[in-house]
């Protein structure tokens, strides 16, 4: 029998020169079979706790933090997956000599490499990703090209399509891990100074409900909860 799942991918700090020495792209993975059910107990518990705004780590909310660990728990608890590449000293990224000078190339080698182990043994993939500026179906695209090329034409990613984050819970999920990644990076690299007490509050409960340092990279084969650390080698 073939599984179908979809993927809703979101990123931070991905802006080639924002002086942010980080950034993020990371997916929640969910199984079509269980969409429904899966959004719907998503939704009770926001509705539990009054959340009616859009999920986002850079709104975070000291008075939200039993909601934020009540997510956590919903998620470790359900068969979502999540996955993301943490890419460490951004400045050092050699756009010239490895991604044709450009940093869009770069964003869709990061794509590629996001999605690829999901292995294509007669499964279907459907990827949605965040909407974050003008070129959305040009960078779409550009995806798919690369996908078609590397499956011979029979690429288990049979959808690529853009989608606003506020219309979907999942990329609000998938938005709260990657910035509580990217928070944690940022504290370790001594980019934050003076780390918000609640919100490393809420890493140490997802670190312990992970069993991983969120600043550091998972085993490859870890499919729950996988970090993929990428670090640029110093140019030379």
């Amino acid at each position: 029998m073939n599984n179908k799942y979809d993927f809703y991918i979101d990123e931070s700090c991905h802006l080639e020169n924002d002086h942010i020495p980080v950034m993020c792209i990371g997916y929640i993975k969910v199984p079509m079979q269980q969409y429904i059910q899966l959004k719907g107990e998503f939704n009770q518990i926001l509705e539990r706790n009054n959340q009616h705004s859009e999920l986002k780590w850079n709104k975070f909310s000291n008075a939200r933090t039993e909601l934020y660990k009540e997510l956590v728990d919903f998620f470790f608890r359900t068969p979502l997956e999540f996955r993301c590449i943490l890419v460490k000293y951004k400045e050092r990224l050699n756009h010239k000599d490895f991604n044709q000078g450009s940093h869009d190339n770069f964003y869709y080698k990061m794509i590629y490499f996001l999605l690829r182990p999901n292995e294509s043994n007669g499964n279907e993939y459907r990827v949605f990703i965040d909407v974050k500026d003008t070129r959305g179906r040009e960078k779409l695209k550009k995806i798919n090209e690369v996908f078609d090329i590397e499956y011979k034409r029979k690429t288990p990613f049979v959808q690529f399509q853009h989608l606003h984050s506020h219309d979907n819970v999942f990329f609000q999920l998938a938005d709260f891990f990657i910035g509580a990644i990217t928070y944690k990076s940022r504290v370790v690299l001594e980019d934050i100074k003076n780390p918000i007490p609640s919100k490393m509050d809420f890493i140490k409960y997802l670190e312990q409900k992970s069993g991983f340092n969120l600043e550091e990279g998972t085993e490859p084969w870890e499919t729950k909860f996988n970090i993929f650390d990428h670090q640029p080698k110093i140019k030379g």
